[in-house]
């Protein structure tokens, strides 16, 4: 089967044919072209992707990722990238392997084809001109011979004249003969030019053409052969990269069998644990009996033992409160209204309001329903800032549960010995420089490294010191909180012995003097129980010292939790002037006490007072 013999006479075809198996090599380039750009695209997706949902550094989410969950999804996310790689490999090897290859054998193989194409038509040429010059001999051996009759039929007519001179016919003869000589001229040059063409026609189809024909068959062969090789190699590139890319697939499960449901669980006992005691059982309050208070006595606290008057914030009792509020400030936190006070009456006559500024008609809580409102739901952190006013974070981080104010402080020590010893390498590493440059003064001045050697130990005595601090701190802390796993102390009954603390000490963030809710949503945090080893702090707490006097300018009833009610023109002790809210702190005798309106009232504070502001 060869092109040469069978498609002898089908040069036109043939070279429209190998035209198209070059236009078909192109296309396959094309389209391998367009898999690696779907491969590197689809690579950028994935590490985009990867990048995308990676924890972002000194951010919250990297605090997340101690979970073995989070972890597995980190681990997911790395594998993803690494898989990732492997299509831009894919890309990679197509693109030098197939596509530049390829490329470069299109070339190669245009050139090919274009120059035995150029043999084939010029050997058909060259029969085409063979063929031509034996036309012409024909045609001029057909004229001679018609030349040659003409000429004997004349002379035989001269010669059979009898009235023709004898030179006529003389001429007559010599003039056939001439033409004679000539058609026999004429008939050995064509059969010379037939037989010179015969043997180039038989050349021409049964050598020439043949072997041009061979040559573009093995040309369009090598290319059917060619691209049959790329193929096989389009898929080994994908078969070479599967082994690495079912490695990161068993990298994503074995990230998600190392999961610890247990772990997990335990780690967020450690992030969340307060080292509070649950709180104990609230004691019965008798509402039957009336009473006079500034403020609930009971919803704060109850007497130690049986028998016992109820103490008031403003006396010198023994009653237990929160143990990581002072009284006052717990007073203070518990009946400061949240809310701006009412505006002044637009009469100065207490006739004009006799009853004082009226809050909105709400019906109050009990405290028992404000306690189970504290227990399940969500407390905020609004009400430890209330603690201590401008909300900073103290430096011991004493706003913080135990177990979480331990952590902190461990974790600051950790942080404060890692500096240290950096600073003892960088002193390490001076002195000896110094003692290099004692031995060889050439190399340096030692008196040069004497500031740095200063600095840097001056460094290490603070660093030292706050380490010291903090550990101090820590060692406290450590030595409240009961012991790790020891949960025999974890019972109903940790309140007995001491007065009931108090239980929702939030709120008056929830609810103003006239019922109102104004919580704030942006600020959340547990608030729970401390431990009873803190109770002793806080006994024969003094009573908030007077600051000064005011005198009432209209009458006001303190008819909402944490106010007072005054009349016009008397005159009380200020004890904490207004901090900005509206409402200041006024105390009628040693057990009545509560906050009024300061537009109710004319201050006269006393400058040499703790605590008291100077106005000019």
């Amino acid at each position: 089967m060869s092109w040469g013999t069978e498609l002898w006479d089908q040069f036109d075809n043939l070279e429209k044919h190998t035209q198209w198996g070059i236009d078909i090599l192109e296309k396959y380039i094309k389209f391998v072209k367009e898999r690696t750009e779907i491969e590197l695209s689809y690579a950028k997706q994935l590490r985009n992707l990867s990048k995308k949902y990676q924890p972002k550094k000194n951010s919250k989410e990297e605090e997340e990722y101690k979970y073995t969950s989070c972890k597995a999804f980190l681990s997911t996310l790395n594998e993803m990238n690494d898989y990732a790689g492997q299509h831009e490999v894919i890309s990679e090897n197509m693109t030098a392997q197939i596509m530049v290859d390829l490329a470069r054998y299109v070339q190669e193989l245009k050139q090919e084809r274009k120059s035995n194409f150029h043999d084939g038509r010029k050997a058909q040429q060259h029969i085409e001109t063979c063929w031509k010059q034996l036309e012409a001999s024909k045609r001029r051996f057909e004229r001679d011979c018609k030349e040659a009759d003409r000429a004997q039929q004349y002379f035989e007519k001269m010669d059979a004249d009898i009235n023709v001179t004898k030179a006529d016919v003389e001429k007559a003869r010599q003039q056939a003969q001439l033409r004679h000589q000539m058609a026999e001229d004429s008939k050995a040059d064509y059969s010379s030019i037939l037989q010179k063409f015969n043997q180039e026609q038989h050349e021409y189809y049964h050598s020439h053409i043949p072997n041009i024909f061979q040559k573009i068959q093995e040309m369009e062969e090598r290319r059917i052969l060619r691209l049959g090789e790329s193929m096989k190699m389009y898929a080994e590139v994908d078969r070479q990269v599967i082994p690495i890319i079912g490695k990161c697939l068993d990298g994503i499960v074995k990230a998600a069998e190392s999961i610890d449901q247990k772990n997990d669980s335990q780690l967020v006992i450690e992030a969340f644990k307060s080292g509070f005691e649950p709180p104990g059982d609230i004691d019965f309050e008798d509402y039957s009996q009336p009473m006079q208070r500034a403020v609930s006595d009971h919803s704060l606290s109850s007497s130690r033992g049986d028998g016992k008057p109820e103490p008031k914030f403003g006396g010198r009792s023994k009653g237990k409160l929160w143990p990581f509020i002072k009284k006052n400030k717990l007073v203070s936190l518990l009946t400061s209204p949240h809310q701006p006070p009412p505006p002044p009456p637009a009469s100065a006559s207490p006739s004009a309001l006799p009853n004082g500024p009226q809050s909105p008609k709400q019906p109050k809580e009990p405290l028992s329903h404000r306690f189970n409102e504290f227990m399940i739901s969500k407390p905020k952190i609004h009400c430890f800032r209330s603690l201590k006013r401008g909300g900073a974070t103290p430096e011991d981080f004493s706003n913080l549960p135990p177990e979480q104010r331990r952590k902190k402080l461990q974790q600051k020590v950790d942080e404060l010995n890692k500096e240290m010893q950096k600073e003892v390498d960088q002193r390490d590493a001076i002195t000896k420089m110094k003692d290099v440059y004692l031995r060889n003064p050439q190399m340096g001045d030692p008196a040069s490294l004497d500031h740095k050697l200063a600095e840097v130990s001056h460094n290490i005595e603070k660093l030292r010191l706050e380490t010291q601090k903090f550990e101090a701190w820590l060692a406290e802390v450590e030595g409240r909180l009961p012991a790790r796993g020891d949960q025999a102390r974890r019972q109903s009954g940790l309140y007995d012995g001491q007065s009931a603390p108090a239980v929702n000490n939030c709120a008056q963030d929830r609810e103003s003097p006239d019922g109102s809710y104004t919580e704030e949503q942006s600020q959340e945090s547990e608030v729970k129980v401390l431990a009873p080893d803190f109770d002793d702090e806080f006994d024969d707490e003094e009573p908030l010292p007077a600051i000064g006097t005011c005198k009432a300018l209209y009458t006001f009833e303190g008819q909402n939790e944490g106010t007072i009610s005054v009349a016009e023109g008397e005159t009380l002790y200020v004890i904490e002037e207004d901090k900005g809210d509206g409402w200041t702190r006024i105390r009628r005798s040693e057990e009545e006490e509560g906050y009024v309106p300061t537009s109710y009232v004319e201050v006269y504070l006393d400058k040499n007072a703790k605590g008291a502001k100077t106005y000019i």
